[in-house]
């Protein structure tokens, strides 16, 4: 096959938007190894976990390509694979690092195959954000019809979803935003609830709305800026699913002080765990895709970029000004 050069967005050192630069890397000389599949990437998603691989808040080795989700061409095929053939659209949206690039060798066992309702740049932009909001609402808890509960930044990408899927099964979400030109795209997204948080009282009207008992849960992918505001919006015995920190990491807490007084439970969890095994990532997937068949959820992006223009992206992202999916073109 000779020698394939990729390029791609990199990172040799963790830091700024200063630290992600182009670079052209060989991929292996003869094709994909045992048990992977060489991808020709044609859409690549960008998910708030990117910037923390970048900035070191989750270590990675280094130099390393960015990215966890992708959707593109299988252009070969290693030994030990039989259930990818050449041509077949794929996807994935979990580790080895390193979707940011043009093309990669990838682990067949973290593939998925692409329906064909499903176009490219609509799939790279859901598949992470789709099966978070899947073992949000019914592995790490079980969302119920009529239930009332919490979810910071609806008007993310992931926050967005979350309010369809909540209105496709008849749960009640109330969801915060921090901007009012958020509070209508999250309400038409099917969210029974929109507090600006920068205006209003998040916990006062969460207690409102629930007649002083509070949320059986709430979902928190916002850290260190509404970690308190999470717990006072709690009923007894509620759970908070803390699976991120775009403001920044929650600072060390008093476990006694903070969830103690009302029995609180707490769960860090991610998707690279609950879907781990095959059989995880094909049931979470296939539940994100029958939801999209069944126009139950919608698919759209917020905003494109060029490959080389990833660090815009990462500004963009962080600045919390962007709406929607986020994905890059090679």
């Amino acid at each position: 096959m000779g020698v394939v050069v990729t390029g791609g967005v990199r990172v040799n050192k963790t830091g700024g938007f200063e630290s992600m630069v182009w670079e052209n890397v060989p991929l292996k000389d003869g094709g994909p190894g045992s048990g992977e599949v060489r991808i020709k990437h044609t859409a690549i998603g960008v998910n708030y976990i990117d910037t923390y691989h970048r900035s070191g808040i989750y270590p990675v080795e280094l130099p390393c390509f960015l990215g966890l989700e992708a959707v593109g061409r299988v252009i070969a095929v290693g030994s030990g694979v039989d259930d990818f053939k050449t041509g077949d659209r794929v996807g994935y949206a979990s580790g080895p690092i390193g979707a940011y690039c043009e093309e990669r060798d990838f682990p067949s066992d973290k593939t998925i195959k692409i329906p064909d309702f499903i176009d490219d740049e609509s799939a790279a932009s859901i598949l992470l954000k789709g099966m978070t909001v899947e073992y949000l609402f019914n592995r790490t808890y079980k969302i119920k019809k009529g239930e009332l509960f919490l979810f910071h930044a609806a008007a993310g990408g992931v926050g967005l979803l979350a309010c369809q899927w909540a209105s496709a099964i008849g749960a009640k979400m109330i969801g915060t935003v921090g901007s009012d030109e958020k509070v209508a795209l999250v309400r038409n997204s099917g969210c029974e609830v929109v507090v600006n948080y920068n205006k209003e009282d998040v916990a006062k009207i969460v207690m409102d709305k629930t007649s002083g008992a509070g949320v059986s849960v709430g979902y928190d992918g916002v850290g260190k800026n509404t970690f308190q505001t999470t717990i006072d919006c709690l009923g007894s015995r509620g759970l908070f699913v803390s699976f991120g920190q775009s403001s920044g990491m929650i600072p060390d807490v008093s476990l006694h002080k903070s969830f103690a007084p009302k029995n609180l439970y707490y769960t860090r969890p991610s998707l690279l765990v609950y879907n781990k095994t095959k059989k995880e990532l094909e049931l979470s997937s296939g539940a994100v895709f029958e939801m999209i068949k069944k126009n139950k959820i919608s698919v759209g992006v917020g905003k494109r970029y060029k490959l080389k223009d990833a660090a815009t992206a990462h500004k963009d992202l962080q600045s919390r000004k962007t709406t929607g999916s986020l994905i890059l073109i090679p």
